[in-house]
């Protein structure tokens, strides 16, 4: 373990995929109970557009792919505001035709190569400083938004029609969320890759909702469980070479089903009172 830490790429790599852990569960956690965790998926779809358009014009990946899922993002909470389409039905079209867009450029430019299949699937042991730098400060953007707004948050996850009559910007703080979704989508591309990121969204957030204790206690457990599965992942990657993303996603899936089924035989098991 202590090997592990002396070298560069695995400092930045723990220094990364923490600080992105923490983002990823304290806006799962609000998206997973507004039911719009799925949405992770269709900014990963639509960041692989920036990606590629990226790529092809010599741009850095990380910004091309941050731009797209900005304009992405707003894009689907426009038309579902504007109840041209269902929020699915947004997601899709949206998601499916940054997606398109990216394939199309990948095939006029030879086809994938390995830069894109490490932003495809991760590739977190070979990030640069450069990127550690800009994950880490986007994050503790997100973080601080989050914490500036949060009752606000807390109101409209809960009860969104009462939050709008009692005099709450909504659609602001909406505009504000999905958006912080997008930049944190982006900022885990590095760590799980845009096909792994929406996992680290859902995963966390739905652990620690089966401890089913207050709000503010689940946001501290799905980040407790996200910084552990993380940190473990990338332990048991170095040591036995594994893909990192691979098992950063199958130790959080594990985690789950521990709780779940903990709760399962919990729930089964019949309480005896005793009797002094």
């Amino acid at each position: 373990m202590f090997e592990m830490l002396t070298y560069q790429f695995m400092q930045k790599a723990f220094i990364t995929g923490i600080f992105v852990a923490v983002a990823c569960a304290l806006l799962g956690t609000f998206l997973v109970l507004r039911r719009y965790a799925l949405i992770g998926d269709g900014i990963a779809h639509i960041s692989f557009g920036g990606v590629a358009t990226g790529l092809l014009f010599n741009i850095t990946p990380f910004f091309g792919a941050l731009l797209f899922a900005l304009v992405g993002s707003l894009s689907i909470l426009k038309l579902k505001d504007k109840a041209i389409v269902h929020g699915d039905s947004a997601i899709g079209i949206i998601s499916h035709s940054s997606l398109g867009i990216g394939i199309f450029i990948a095939s006029i430019a030879q086809g994938f190569n390995v830069d894109i299949l490490s932003y495809l699937f991760g590739s977190i042991l070979a990030i640069k400083t450069t990127e550690m730098i800009l994950s880490v400060a986007l994050t503790i953007v997100v973080i601080g938004i989050i914490l500036l707004f949060y009752n606000d948050l807390f109101y409209i996850t809960f009860n969104e029609e009462s939050a709008k009559t009692s005099g709450i910007k909504v659609n602001f703080l909406n505009t504000l969320l999905i958006m912080m979704t997008a930049i944190t989508i982006v900022t885990s591309m590095r760590v799980v890759g845009l096909m792994l990121a929406s996992s680290l969204i859902i995963l966390p957030a739905v652990s620690a909702l089966q401890f089913h204790t207050s709000f503010k206690k689940t946001l501290l457990i799905s980040s407790l469980i996200a910084v552990i599965t993380v940190c473990c992942g990338l332990a048991i990657s170095y040591s036995f070479d594994f893909a990192a993303s691979g098992t950063i996603v199958l130790f959080n899936a594990a985690v789950f089903l521990v709780l779940l089924l903990f709760n399962k035989v919990k729930a089964n098991i019949p309480f005896r009172s005793s009797r002094s």
